[in-house]
């Protein structure tokens, strides 16, 4: 296995000087900054565009300062219209691959993120392995008499077997955390194909700062925790903190997910604090939404290395998360961890702990701060754009005008 990359000064400098530039494939449902891997997408394609390369994004969401760039094409394919996530994943699959036959001999590599399409690709990134979620025992979709827990068993089963096909036919993988490249690995990819590179953050972006509760219609001088993620499976598990919130009478809760679809509302409800659980919706506006709360509160059932663990962080927020989540290992010591993501009484009880005390959690605060200044999006882009220069082939496809 390649060990994580070193930091480096320069990203610019690896695809710069080549004789032609690279032409290289991209394949991702988004390139956005509002999303978790939608933003690694973004900074990764926002340095090589920046370093020279000829890129192409093949993808259903492209943000426009990525889009409009001079060295960008941007090829959208996917069904958004229709019905389910895994009719839409399908159609983006059958979409890209589709393009990707047409086209692949104008291109030195093609990258793409998991499972994506069908064809096979040069690189895959791995953010998430869903045969491991299925075998965690914290996984909830086992009763296949409920049409939800069918529909969703039956994503994660057509997942796991579509994403051994695409790790087994790339030449590399490119992992987020050691937990997701052991996982890999576990799938028969040799170890020497799987290389960890870690997620950075913009710590400018998301800081410590003034709270603005009032922008986002959240009560002032009440204690109030956050989760930010996707509210509408129960993977990321917003149903604990809920739980926890009935052991704790005067703490409010600030969501920060889609809400349509979700069964979350309605859990607030019979629980008997939807007073005091604040639905925001998906909002652009996390940095100050941070910035605007007590702690992050993330107990995860399974989670990789989450984009957004980084962001709380750098934003010198005390952090509760689940030991299920991978940041655990890289970040534990300046965490409060929750050991079984199931328990809300162990939950309210940890909750409870931070509240009552303001000097652990400033404690806690610096310590994310100080451990976040130590990741950031230049080091991640250019052990990318490293990688890229490793595998472009020695006989280039740019060497002719395509």
């Amino acid at each position: 296995m390649i060990p994580p990359t070193t930091p480096v000064t320069d990203a610019t400098v690896f695809l710069a000087s080549t004789a032609a530039p690279l032409r290289l494939a991209i394949v991702a449902n988004r390139f956005e900054k509002n999303d978790g891997q939608g933003r690694v997408n973004y900074e990764v394609a926002r340095a090589a565009l920046e370093s020279g390369v000829k890129l192409t994004l093949v993808t259903a969401h492209c943000a426009e300062e990525i889009a409009s760039h001079p060295n960008a094409t941007v090829v959208k394919v996917g069904r958004e219209n229709w019905p389910t996530r895994l009719a839409k994943n399908l159609g983006f699959a059958s979409d890209s691959a589709a393009w990707l036959r047409k086209h692949r001999t104008e291109f030195d590599l093609v990258q793409a993120n998991g499972f994506i399409t069908w064809e096979p690709c040069d690189i895959v990134a791995a953010h998430f392995v869903h045969t491991s979620w299925m075998r965690s025992p914290y996984y909830p979709f086992r009763n296949w008499l409920k049409p939800y827990e069918l529909y969703q068993r039956t994503y994660s089963q057509l997942n796991s077997i579509w994403e051994k096909g695409a790790f087994r036919s790339a030449r590399h993988i490119i992992a987020v955390s050691e937990i997701v490249a052991a996982d890999v690995a576990a799938l028969g990819v040799p170890p020497s194909q799987i290389e960890v590179i870690y997620n950075g953050v913009d710590t400018d972006e998301f800081r410590p700062g003034a709270s603005a509760r009032a922008s986002f219609g959240l009560p002032e001088g009440v204690p109030m925790l956050l989760f930010v993620g996707d509210i509408r499976t129960p993977r990321k598990n917003l149903g604990t903190i809920l739980r926890a919130l009935q052991n704790l009478p005067d703490v409010h809760l600030a969501v920060a997910g889609t809400v349509n679809g979700s069964p979350a509302p309605a859990q607030a409800r019979s629980l008997g604090i939807a007073d005091r659980v604040h639905f925001l919706g998906k909002t652009s506006r996390t940095p100050a939404l941070m910035r605007s709360v007590d702690l992050f509160c993330f107990p995860s059932r399974y989670e990789a290395h989450p984009l957004v663990v980084l962001e709380a962080m750098a934003s010198a927020l005390p952090i509760v998360i689940s030991r299920n989540v991978g940041s655990v290992k890289s970040f534990g010591e300046t965490f409060a961890v929750l050991d079984n993501p199931d328990d809300h009484e162990a939950l309210a009880a940890i909750l409870n702990s931070l509240l009552a005390s303001p000097e652990r959690r400033a404690f806690m605060s610096q310590a994310s701060r100080e451990r976040a200044l130590t990741v950031n999006w230049s080091e991640t882009v250019a052990a990318y754009l490293r990688t890229y220069e490793r595998l472009r082939p020695k006989t280039s496809a740019t060497s002719s005008n395509i």
